[in-house]
């Protein structure tokens, strides 16, 4: 079982002490990160180990390797040495690891630390990204068989992390400790198993002292929401993919779910900058079932193995699962609209109800998959006019602009209007109104639907409930799409009486 090391960057002893206390029950090690102390507080490292009674790891990262460490080489080895000086018969109270770099060689400091049970972790750092060749670096960085090797590498996209977890599995029997940084490398810490490490670093994101950069897990996080501990063989992973990923609610609402059954699951995030090598990714990670967020829904469709009749006909695609045969691509984001929609309007079908649609994209094109399907009549608005009437066409819809012509048809399709642009796709404000809807004025008698959920009353949503419009947010259609989802990833049916437990943003 891989371990999880609180990662301890307060600026002296007695703070790195107080979140230690605070955080302890999460951690299995810390690490002592001489480098992010005061000059003055280096001197006291030595007592360090007693005080924290926990297998402590010493390390002074040097600026080169994104530290904070400028003395020269000299006063980092002498550092060293201070940490090592008069060790213990007790291991306890000696620092239960070192790490010295891939190009120091210090035998004296290195034999005393294996004297008396210190265990070197000999450390190579790329922070320009992945290399060829992976594999061989890591064989070829210890210095003698006892040691652990640790690779970190700064992932500038997917295909680092999926190159870092190969070069993991070609050194499956040597001791190592892996890390993909940045945003794209989270999964490998969260799996840091399956990537065949030791253990994951963790930091305490809550504490204002704490080294945030993308990528980084807060420990209780990973300890509590992710189950750290309890990955194990048996496991089955989920996940959920796109670019960015910007909100964590669907992470919470289905790892909080598992754990409330005590189901062996995980559900973790790959965002991903190419989507050919994440589903490679997560191919090889055994990752059974993908949630595609945006702007992979239409994306994603030439890669699937097999898919639905609901992909077919609506050339989207929003969850995955893989099968003997492959990626099989499914959509329920429709029936997730629908059913929202008609239980919004307390109506079973849509025959002569005049909608508008504003949006383009994935939802877009299951939502206007859906209206037909249920009989409205309706007209499609878009910024890019040809967009508006690509998803238009094969239904014979109407379409338009949102420009004063495309509002101006409004007038003949406002029974409802539905606003399906994801803010965080084409980069809207959810505070301001789409561009061109300025110029519509609502008569208080339309039904009107964002499929935004965040915030709860979008500026669209605000205009049309003052002139006295009802109005829904995207909260029920994301509830509503968590349930079918979690049907298609599981084979069982939602928990309906956990429901309360696992809302979206709780």
């Amino acid at each position: 079982m891989a371990k999880i090391c609180l990662s301890l960057t307060a600026k002296t002893i007695a703070r790195n002490l107080e979140i230690l206390e605070k955080y302890r029950k999460y951690a299995d090690m810390v690490e002592l990160r001489v480098d992010c102390l005061a000059p003055n507080e280096r001197l006291y490292i030595r007592r360090f180990p007693e005080q924290a009674n926990i297998p402590v790891i010493l390390a002074i990262r040097r600026d080169t390797d994104g530290g904070f460490f400028t003395s020269g080489e000299s006063a980092r080895i002498n550092l060293m040495a201070k940490g090592l000086a008069y060790a213990d018969t007790d291991k306890r109270r000696n620092f239960a690891y070192l790490e010295i770099d891939k190009d120091l060689s210090v035998p004296s400091l290195e034999e005393a630390a294996r004297t008396f049970g210190t265990r070197i972790i000999r450390s190579y750092y790329n922070i320009q990204g992945s290399e060829a060749a992976l594999a061989d670096r890591i064989h070829s960085i210890r210095h003698s068989e006892d040691e652990i090797v640790k690779v970190e590498i700064n992932a500038t996209s997917i295909t680092d992390v999926l190159d870092l977890l190969r070069a993991g599995k070609e050194c499956g029997n040597q001791e190592k400790i892996l890390i993909a940084k940045g945003h794209y490398g989270m999964c490998s810490r969260i799996l840091a198993k399956q990537f065949g490490s030791f253990l994951s670093y963790a930091s305490a994101l809550a504490e204002p002292d704490a080294l945030v950069s993308p990528g980084v897990m807060d420990i209780e996080e990973l300890s509590t929401l992710y189950r750290f501990r309890g990955i194990n063989n048996a496991t089955r992973f989920f996940g959920i993919t796109g670019h960015p990923l910007t909100t964590k609610d669907h992470l919470n609402f289905y790892n909080t779910l598992f754990r409330l059954e005590d189901m062996n699951a995980l559900y973790v995030p790959f965002p991903a900058d190419s989507l050919s090598a994440c589903l490679e990714l997560a191919r090889e990670l055994h990752v059974e079932g993908l949630s595609v967020g945006v702007p992979y829904r239409q994306a994603v469709v030439p890669l699937l193995d097999s898919q639905s009749a609901e992909v077919k006909s609506i050339g989207a695609c929003n969850n995955l699962l893989r099968r003997p045969q492959g990626w099989v691509g499914n959509n329920t984001e429709a029936r997730s609209f629908s059913d929202s929609l008609l239980y919004f309007t307390g109506k079973s079908h849509l025959r002569r109800q005049r909608v508008t649609v504003i949006g383009n994209g994935g939802s877009a094109k299951a939502v206007i998959f859906e209206l037909h399907r249920l009989g409205a009549k309706v007209l499609v608005l878009n910024r890019a006019v040809y967009k508006a009437r690509d998803l238009a066409a094969p239904y014979k819809f109407a379409w338009g602009g949102l420009d004063s012509q495309g509002i101006a048809m409004m007038s003949k399709y406002r029974d409802i209007i539905i606003q399906a642009t994801h803010t965080e796709a084409n980069g809207n404000n959810a505070d301001s109104l789409p561009a061109g809807l300025e110029m519509y004025r609502f008569r208080g008698r339309e039904e009107v639907m964002d499929l935004t959920y965040r915030p709860e009353m979008t500026a669209f949503l605000k205009q049309a409930a003052e002139a006295g419009c009802r109005v829904q947010n995207g909260y029920d259609m994301l509830i509503r799409l968590g349930k079918y989802q979690y049907a298609q990833f599981t084979g069982k049916e939602f928990p309906e009486h956990l429901l309360a437990k696992v809302q979206y943003g709780t």
